[in-house]
């Protein structure tokens, strides 16, 4: 798909259910050693501790756990009430950085404050990694980038939960543990160098690249995390407040369908993906939305391309822990 952005923004789809569909493994490869996705329809910090039970990954030393704090306006973030057990269990960190595009988190004075408005302070200690810098992670076999630019405080920690609001994205189609681990981890300046592409460090909105190679960006900046942290990481999605804007707006989109559940996984393509079909698979009318913000924008190219650089699979083993 060779598109410029400013088309895409504007496009809307006659059928927004024809341009990519559920797919579930077959029965033979549920057989095979398909990674695991677990699933949960019950959202609670119950339901949130019972999933992080079932990765059998214990997270141990010093752990980060990497969620949006919210744009000052917005209200779709994932509540503290919902996660303050898991942070406590965890005796974890609430990281984030700082963004690219201005707004109440531009900085991390402005940041610190948003976050205690929105009541994390209150849970855990918060960590803005690029508050003294940051510092380059490799890229293997990336496209565009060779380099991604992450907070510096982030190399202190020796493990990492991607802990997710999965929902809407004006820019990626959608936002889950992708988007969480690249964006979201990268420095201001290295959110600047995803979203160009590596063009620019500064000033990314004047050089915005084609769509895909936006896309392709995101997979290989969250491959460099992938790398990094090797086993001491792991995923989990909460796939509520159903927006098809993300939690960067400061005025978003109301959700126009219904929660859907928690999900993890080793695997952070294999839960993008397994977030995917949960909303096209919906009995909820309302998911039309949803998908189009994610076809218009061709957001499912991310998980391809992070496929093709062996960060996961797009198939996988489907687990419901409600049945247990």
């Amino acid at each position: 798909m060779k598109t410029n952005l400013l088309p895409i923004l504007i496009m809307t789809l006659v059928s927004p259910l024809t341009a990519f569909s559920y797919n579930s493994p077959s029965k033979e490869e549920s057989k095979k050693s398909l990674p695991k996705v677990y699933m949960v329809k019950e959202i609670s910090p119950e339901s949130l501790l019972r999933i992080y039970e079932a990765l059998g990954r214990e997270a141990t030393g010093k752990v980060a756990v990497k969620i949006s704090t919210g744009e000052p306006g917005g209200n779709n973030y994932l509540k503290p009430a919902l996660i303050g057990d898991l942070v406590k269990k965890v005796n974890g960190t609430i990281v984030e950085c700082n963004t690219a595009y201005g707004g109440g988190r531009a900085n991390t004075t402005a940041h610190l404050q948003a976050a205690k408005d929105h009541g994390f302070t209150a849970i855990a200690e918060i960590d803005i990694m690029d508050a003294e810098g940051e510092t380059a992670l490799p890229v293997k076999g990336g496209k565009h980038l060779k380099e991604d630019f992450v907070g510096s405080h982030f190399l202190n920690y020796d493990f990492t939960i991607i802990l997710s609001h999965f929902k809407g994205h004006a820019m990626g189609g959608f936002g889950g543990a992708i988007k969480n681990m690249s964006i979201g981890i990268a420095s201001s300046a290295g959110k600047a160098w995803i979203h160009s592409a590596g063009k620019t460090k500064d000033d990314p909105w004047s050089n915005l690249p084609e769509q895909d190679d936006f896309l392709e960006s995101m997979a290989e900046a969250a491959k460099a995390i992938a790398d990094h942290c090797g086993e001491k990481i792991l995923y989990i999605s909460v796939a509520n407040n159903l927006s098809v804007d993300c939690d960067c707006a400061s005025a978003p989109e109301d959700p126009k369908m219904g929660d859907i559940g928690i999900l993890a996984s080793l695997d952070p393509v294999a839960l993008d993906k397994a977030c995917v079909d949960q909303v096209y698979s919906s009995p909820d009318h309302g998911r039309i939305h949803l998908i189009e913000r994610m076809e218009s924008r061709h957001g499912i190219h991310t998980l391809v391309h992070a496929e093709k650089l062996g960060m996961g699979s797009q198939k996988y083993e489907l687990i419901l822990l409600d049945n247990e």
